[in-house]
């Protein structure tokens, strides 16, 4: 498990963070076209409770990114063919050659979400438990390369931020009876959170842990892990503007 929280940012203003962000894309790009080229197979995994900020932080990453060799799987509610046919349901999903993907939620729904509310039996989660590690390992040694991201909101702001969409003529269809219902058994999701942490998070493939309680610098951090994980043509080594520090006391606690 890799707690990733490499740089502050604390200066950031609105301006900041556009110039910074198009900085990354432009990398990102670069990144994408090596994809292509090389038929490499990129798997982007954003895990977290609701309104952590998956979705908004896959948004910046593909602004502008070519679409023909991007996806991005948000499952959603699963058929009952995919609920018992669980990693192959995700094996037709996996990037093929040449694309990057990006899962908002993914299989670890069934260790999460799933169990924390019901959606699915014990004999579901277990079998899950006991295998995820192995699938996972099946897949990288065919050539898939896997990123999984768990972004991490505090009680207060997950609250903070069920409110602002309640109240938003734009973005109050953000806010379900499900996502409020799931707030109501945190220390449950932590507990599964918790297992999933210990289960699977080998060397190989760890568990990258990004605060999201201010969502541009977990926009930020998030792109600059996945371009300092690979060697790409024209790759820029992206040194700290001015107004950006490294900050040995930012960290999070995971709850």
């Amino acid at each position: 498990m890799i707690i990733y929280n490499r740089t502050s940012y604390k200066e950031l203003t609105l301006k900041s963070y556009q110039k910074e962000k198009r900085r990354l894309q432009i990398e990102l790009l670069k990144l994408q076209e090596w994809i292509i080229d090389s038929g490499q197979r990129l798997a982007i995994v954003l895990e977290g409770r609701d309104a952590a900020g998956k979705g908004a932080t896959i948004k910046r990453f593909i602004e502008n990114l070519i679409p023909k060799t991007m996806r991005v799987v948000e499952l959603g509610v699963p058929s009952a063919s995919q609920n018992r046919m669980w990693f192959k349901t995700y094996d037709r999903l996996l990037p093929k050659s040449g694309e990057i993907v990006f899962f908002d939620r993914s299989w670890y729904t069934r260790g999460l979400i799933q169990p924390a509310m019901g959606y699915c039996t014990e004999r579901q989660y277990k079998y899950f438990m006991k295998n995820v590690n192995t699938w996972e390992k099946s897949q990288i040694e065919n050539g898939l390369l896997l990123i999984k991201f768990y972004l991490s909101v505090s009680k207060e702001n997950q609250q903070q931020r069920f409110v602002f969409r309640q109240n938003s003529p734009l973005k109050y269809w953000k806010l379900s009876v499900n996502d409020i219902n799931a707030a109501k058994e945190w220390d449950l999701f932590t507990y599964y959170k918790e297992q999933i942490f210990s289960n699977s998070s080998p060397n190989e493939n760890p568990w990258v842990i990004i605060n999201s309680d201010n969502k541009m610098i977990a926009r930020l951090n998030a792109m600059r892990y996945v371009l300092s994980s690979f060697n790409y043509p024209g790759k820029k080594v992206l040194k700290d503007k001015r107004w950006s520090k490294e900050i040995p006391e930012y960290d999070i606690e995971i709850d």
